[in-house]
């Protein structure tokens, strides 16, 4: 069973002449539990609409979904229930809700995935460094500290399936391999498979699978 597989995929938006614009048009993607891989795409090919997609933030035009062996539902309802027991996201922009402590986000994630553990979730953020933060809101954070909140925000469920999304594009050099580092070594010991998207040269070069989003995605040898 692979942690991810997608078949014929396919997604178009209305385009400014009011025409479709296919975006995606992927033949194939997979991922079995545990491997982790990285896909080079420059800005605007894609990168994060196919997550989306893979994530069930948005619905395919055409084609199939499967995370840990359960097809994502065409309604939106059943996608928010697997994202929330089986796949982590780390956002670029974070997304932590500003209102909440470190420690409620990471919280809050796990309860909508059904598995509140209040002392995995402590345990996650004194991990990631934070352990002395747990009560700090976003705003009182500096930027890398919320991309690490973000991280155990996504792990903190033990998902299937973690996607991260540019997860070192607003950080530092020193912050961006400490963030990556930690993503890729929390998704080796709780056996989840990882995708990463970015256009950073150094970020991808920290992984063995590497493949151009260009090269298999159908939808750019159009553009």
């Amino acid at each position: 069973m692979f942690a991810l597989e997608a078949r014929a995929l396919r997604k178009s938006y209305e385009g400014p002449d009011g025409g479709s614009q296919l975006v995606i048009d992927l033949p194939a993607l997979s991922l079995a539990p545990a491997e982790q891989m990285a896909l080079r795409g420059r800005s605007g090919s894609g990168k994060t609409t196919l997550l989306h997609l893979l994530a069930g933030i948005l619905s395919p035009d055409a084609g199939t979904i499967r995370v840990a062996g359960e097809e994502m539902g065409a309604r939106e309802a059943q996608r928010d229930r697997l994202r929330g027991r089986a796949i982590g996201y780390v956002f670029q922009s974070f997304n932590l809700l500003p209102a909440y402590s470190a420690l409620e986000n990471v919280r809050l994630a796990m309860h909508f995935g059904g598995n509140e553990d209040a002392e995995r979730a402590r345990s996650l953020l004194e991990r990631v460094g934070l352990g002395d933060r747990l009560d700090y809101r976003p705003v009182q954070l500096s930027v890398g500290q919320r991309q690490r909140v973000a991280v155990a925000r996504a792990l903190a469920k033990r998902p299937a399936l973690v996607l991260a999304d540019e997860p070192t594009g607003n950080l530092d050099p020193e912050n961006a391999d400490a963030a990556l580092g930690l993503i890729r070594e929390i998704c080796a010991e709780s056996g989840a498979a990882l995708l990463l998207v970015s256009h950073d040269a150094a970020a991808l070069a920290r992984f063995d699978r590497v493949d151009d989003l260009e090269s298999i995605n159908r939808a750019s040898v159009s553009r």
